[in-house]
């Protein structure tokens, strides 16, 4: 597919010895990694996808095996979103995983089953800005763009000593420009792979590796002997709290697992009923008013399991988990999607989000020292 594409008109190498000191570099230390043995953008556009925010070790077997399940475009449109969900459980930030899905039925119904070489027709896709459409231009087309990453922002930020902080708003303008004049636009894709190899192997954010640097001699941060001192950062807010309860109920051996609505927090992921917290409520009193309210059923017999801290992208969470048993009533959902019974040892088939995997050793725990055993009957 690279082919269908032309590139623009190659431009002045003003900094050509610090490209090919790149270049060097990069063909002797870069990492092998799945994703740089091949061009074909589909591969390319997964696996930038994954790499948002995830660590280089943690995607690479989560990419051969969606490669596997999904090696098209055409495969991965056809598949269920929850069959999708699953193949990413463990991954994280599940809007990337909706968002792919989405992109490659458009791609299916809209472009042909072809992942564009347009700039202009990548960015009208689901989750596909400015990044990763340079990552799939450049290195699955050689088209002369640009990427922007963390890496590359950290590698911009001590070579130039950029006073903008990483994280201001408009600091994506800044490093973008530096980042273009800096392009090796007769081999954009080996360019962008080295600025983010360089980032991610020797200009780290701590301690970095400033002797087997290949620009160390360009760069304005290592001559000034002030490298720990960039990229310049705005203090975070810290990240707001919420306290939740879930009702693991437990029906004829079976548990109650409902899945979140298609838009919003953890959208379409299972769950054991859940909800929020206000302060002063008793959590074991909250769980019982909670399950009648999202899924009308009246329980009893509460029993505490475990308390799971786990940190999402916006906030950190503190779930109280209590064990129920069912007393009668017939599901009808106020708030989740759908809603399946399942024996514990099933509700792997589902993606769950990962303040339940968190319980789940709990609960298996409780569940084999209990009479409360999911292999019987306690309807």
């Amino acid at each position: 597919m690279a082919d269908q594409c032309v590139s623009t008109p190659r431009a002045v190498d003003s900094d050509a010895s610090m490209r090919r000191a790149l270049g060097r570099w990069y063909d002797r230390a870069r990492r092998d990694l799945p994703w740089r043995r091949t061009d074909d953008p589909y591969a390319v556009w997964v696996s930038e996808v994954m790499l948002q925010q995830t660590q280089v070790n943690t995607v690479v077997p989560y990419y051969h095996r969606f490669l596997e399940r999904f090696p098209d475009v055409d495969r991965l449109a056809g598949a269920r979103l929850q069959s999708v969900y699953k193949l990413w459980e463990g991954l994280g930030y599940y809007a990337r995983a909706r968002h792919l899905h989405r992109a490659a039925r458009t791609v299916r119904t809209e472009m042909g089953g072809r992942v564009p070489c347009d700039p202009r027709a990548l960015r009208r896709l689901p989750g596909i800005g400015d990044y990763i459409a340079a990552a799939i231009l450049s290195i699955a087309f050689g088209r002369p763009f640009a990427v922007v990453d963390g890496n590359v922002k950290r590698v911009l930020a001590r070579l130039f000593l950029v006073d903008t902080p990483v994280n201001q708003g408009a600091a994506h303008g800044v490093f973008q420009d530096l980042a273009n004049l800096l392009l090796d636009r007769r081999d954009p894709g080996r360019h962008n792979q080295a600025m983010m190899e360089l980032g991610a192997l020797v200009c780290v954010p701590r301690r970095p590796l400033c002797d087997q640097c290949p620009l160390a001699d360009a760069c304005k941060a290592f001559q000034g002997g002030v490298t720990g001192q960039y990229p310049l950062r705005l203090q975070r807010r810290t990240l707001a709290q919420q306290h939740w309860v879930a009702g693991v109920v437990i029906k004829n051996g079976r548990l109650l697992l409902t899945r979140r609505p298609a838009q919003g927090l953890l959208a379409g992921l299972w769950e054991f009923p859940c909800g929020r917290l206000l302060p002063g409520d008793d959590p074991a009193d909250a769980c019982i008013e909670m399950v009648r309210s999202c899924a009308d059923l009246e329980t009893g017999r509460e029993q505490y399991v475990t308390t799971v801290h786990h940190a999402y992208t916006h906030f950190k969470l503190r779930m109280e988990v209590y064990l129920c048993r069912w007393q009668h009533g017939r599901v009808r959902l106020n708030g989740p999607a759908a809603f399946r019974w399942l024996r514990l040892g099933e509700t792997g088939r589902l993606p769950l989000h990962g303040a339940v995997h968190k319980a789940l050793p709990a609960l298996e725990k409780l569940l084999g020292q209990s009479r409360l055993d999911c292999a019987g009957d306690m309807g």
